[in-house]
């Protein structure tokens, strides 16, 4: 263990840039007032919150009015989607797609119980969705699609903005109120996509800071003027009165200096993640043998590959990975303690034998080509071990 450590598990989460801690100390320690109190420490609170939010709106190109700052993207997710629903009187239709996020799926399922009518749009075989399949399945009460940006296990790209085009030709702008919404939770494209609200064409939009170098307990709801949403947190009037509770300025200050610090370098990262990217997956699969890609070979995240190894557990090569200094993961973090196989990789229709053997790597601003070639030979040494003990092999 005395190697240096290689973090490839960016997906999960990722190390709090220094610029963003140094912006927001300040508000940690001296600037700490209530961003609701009159007082000038209060105001310098506030203020510090309403220049995060034009920061964050201009990179999402819309009003700061429509930005609301919530504590993750979790809870992002289901003031979209419980949002909307709680506002609906008659029985209404959600539509998402089946590899969503456990906090779509979850929040989906639990409308269902409550009477929402519910249909999940199948991916092909790497992972995206047919828009053709989603506006096939609109009904006369659907309220809402929610179709994420991009996968949290295996990368792929959906097309956000394909289908957001094809909805404004069937409901063309402008309108007082948005009867047919769309959301997108974009949480695993921060800092690294194209956020552009209006190029992706939504209504509703998901970010979480701790993906692109900000803290945690941050997260970020767009929420386009013309859409209502019930609140999901009662008290005070925070917000514009869409989420409750004192606001974390220190942590919304942090939020805004990290996503401002990624956009600006968003191009040229995405380049270099993806030449990584690309000179791993192909090392992976020349130098171990009965191992695949998971997703899409190309319209998939620049720092995401997610491979499966026939016969063996994921968790195993995890471990010892962890042993040799290299962090990855199975899946999503979320899920990292079920023992069910991934939802994801069944709607991908990946067989059984190669289901469990899945490792997911996530690369990062601090990943190099150094790091990827020791992964590799570390790698196939512990597929070979474990394989000589496999029943299977």
């Amino acid at each position: 263990m005395n190697q240096e450590l290689i973090y490839l598990d960016h997906a999960a989460t990722t190390p709090l840039e220094p610029k963003v801690l140094k912006k927001m100390l300040p508000y940690l320690r001296d600037n700490f007032g209530n961003a609701g109190s009159i007082h000038t420490l209060g105001q310098q609170a506030k203020n510090a919150l309403e220049n995060a939010r034009r920061t964050v709106a201009e990179i999402l190109h819309c009003a700061p009015e429509e930005i609301i700052f919530t504590s993750c993207g979790t809870e992002s997710d289901n003031l979209a989607l419980r949002g909307v629903f709680e506002n609906v009187t008659e029985k209404s239709h959600l539509i998402i797609s089946a590899i969503e996020h456990h906090a779509i799926l979850h929040t989906a399922k639990l409308l269902k119980k409550h009477g929402v009518e519910l249909t999940k749009i199948p991916v092909d075989k790497n992972g995206i969705v047919d828009p053709d399949e989603v506006m096939q399945a609109i009904q006369p009460n659907t309220k809402l699609i929610s179709i994420m940006l991009a996968n949290n296990e295996i990368g792929t790209l959906q097309p956000i903005r394909e289908i957001g085009k094809m909805l404004q030709k069937r409901i063309p702008e402008p309108r007082a109120k948005k009867e047919l919404i769309f959301h997108t939770d974009a949480v695993q494209g921060g800092g690294i996509l194209n956020l552009d609200t209006r190029h992706l064409k939504v209504d509703l939009l998901s970010l979480s800071a701790h993906k692109f170098y900000g803290p945690k307990g941050v997260g970020i709801l767009f929420k386009k003027r013309t859409v209502n949403l019930a609140p999901q947190i009662s008290g005070g009037e925070q917000e514009r009165n869409q989420r409750a509770g004192t606001e974390n300025v220190a942590g919304i200050v942090g939020a805004a200096e990290a996503l401002q610090i990624a956009e600006k370098n968003r191009e040229k990262e995405f380049s270099r993640l993806e030449q990584l990217r690309d000179y791993f997956i192909e090392q992976v699969l020349l130098t171990i043998p009965k191992s695949k890609l998971n997703g899409d070979p190309k319209n998939r995240l620049p720092n995401n590959a997610n491979f499966s190894f026939f016969g063996i557990e994921g968790e195993s090569i995890l471990l010892r990975l962890d042993f040799e200094n290299i962090a990855a993961s199975s899946g999503s973090a979320c899920t990292s303690g079920s023992l069910e196989p991934s939802h994801v990789l069944r709607a991908l229709k990946v067989p059984h034998e190669w289901l469990h053997g899945t490792v997911r790597f996530t690369l990062g601003k601090s990943t190099t080509k150094e790091d990827l070639d020791r992964t590799v030979k570390v790698l196939k040494k512990i597929v070979k071990s474990l394989r000589a003990i496999s029943p299977i092999f």
